[in-house]
């Protein structure tokens, strides 16, 4: 009996500990992506701000330690070593979420350096291997493996921003959302975006990053147009992209902003409706093979089953 009792006190203390862990961990998991975002946005503030400072000739010239000036010249390093190409690469990079000014030379140097290593693993395998190779599939093998290694970093950096695209466009159309009720309640668009990047950043980490970004640039550099054709770059397409060619128009003509960003809003809401028929439509044809692969036999088997057994046993 005294066992049973400390085995219902130690289940019932685990089941309380359990509801504990579950309820305060979406809590802290809330502060530890505000926390992030607030990081990276007080970097991006900082940079700027030293980059300000710099341009005005305020900033002493012996600081060791990293800075905007620095980034900068190591984005133009870059930029002048790889030419064109680095300059896109830069921008992938920046669609991907990678922010380093070192990033497009070290993906560079990854493609010239994966193709030899994919080769001699490779060869090692086909070295101890027992089966004899003919020449032929032996160059096959040895090509393939080179090809695949100059193709695997742009793959894994494709797949990088698909996912943080998707996770922008998920998003996206409801802060637009929250943005046409600030600007419309009379709040400034700086003050707008710093306010909807802080609320979205529990739902999309990604989207509330782009969103300081952008803030921060808005509020630091006084073209505000910069600043939109910065954010559309690092997006690189969506919705995302689209409201910021709004409102560079918008500021471009004159337009107001809160119309600019209704029609924005109203055409968001008709490609997520439309989204949601494609994918709906596109339903039926994707259930046609597992229904045929996984449903018929076993109808097939159900309906005949007795009459088979029935023949059986008659014959």
């Amino acid at each position: 009996m005294f066992e049973m009792d400390t085995l219902v006190v130690v289940l019932s203390a685990v089941a309380a500990a359990g509801s504990f862990i579950l309820f305060t961990l979406p809590l802290l998991n809330r502060t530890e992506k505000r926390d992030r975002y607030r990081s990276v946005i007080e970097k991006k503030r900082k940079a700027l701000f030293d980059q300000t400072k710099e341009q005005a000739g305020s900033r002493g010239k012996n600081e060791q330690t990293m800075s905007a000036r620095d980034s900068v010249a190591m984005s133009f390093k870059v930029q002048q070593l790889l030419g064109n190409m680095g300059e896109k690469v830069r921008d992938k990079m920046l669609q991907a979420g990678i922010r380093s000014p070192s990033a497009p030379f070290k993906f560079m140097l990854a493609r010239m350096i994966l193709p030899f290593v994919f080769l001699g693993i490779a060869m090692m395998l086909i070295v101890g291997s027992e089966k004899e190779l003919s020449n032929g599939l032996t160059l096959m093998i040895l090509l393939g493996s080179s090809f695949c290694g100059y193709k695997f970093p742009g793959v894994l950096l494709k797949n990088m921003i698909q996912k943080r695209s998707e996770e922008i466009n998920l998003t996206f159309p409801d802060a637009l959302d929250m943005m046409l009720i600030c600007v419309q309640g009379g709040v400034g668009l700086e003050q707008t975006v710093d306010r909807i990047a802080e609320e979205i950043s529990e739902h999309s980490e990604t989207l509330a990053e782009e969103l300081g970004i952008l803030s921060a640039e808005m509020a630091m550099l006084s073209d505000r147009r910069t600043a939109l054709q910065d954010f559309a770059r690092r997006v690189g397409s969506g919705a995302a992209k689209s409201f910021a060619t709004a409102l560079i128009q918008a500021d471009q003509y004159g337009t107001s902003v809160s119309q600019a960003m209704r029609v924005m809003s109203d055409e968001l809401r008709d490609q997520r409706m439309a989204e949601a028929e494609r994918k709906a439509a596109a339903l039926p044809p994707k259930l046609t093979v597992p229904m045929i692969v996984f449903f018929l036999p076993v109808l097939f088997v159900v309906i005949l089953g007795p009459a088979v057994i029935q023949a059986m046993q008659t014959f």
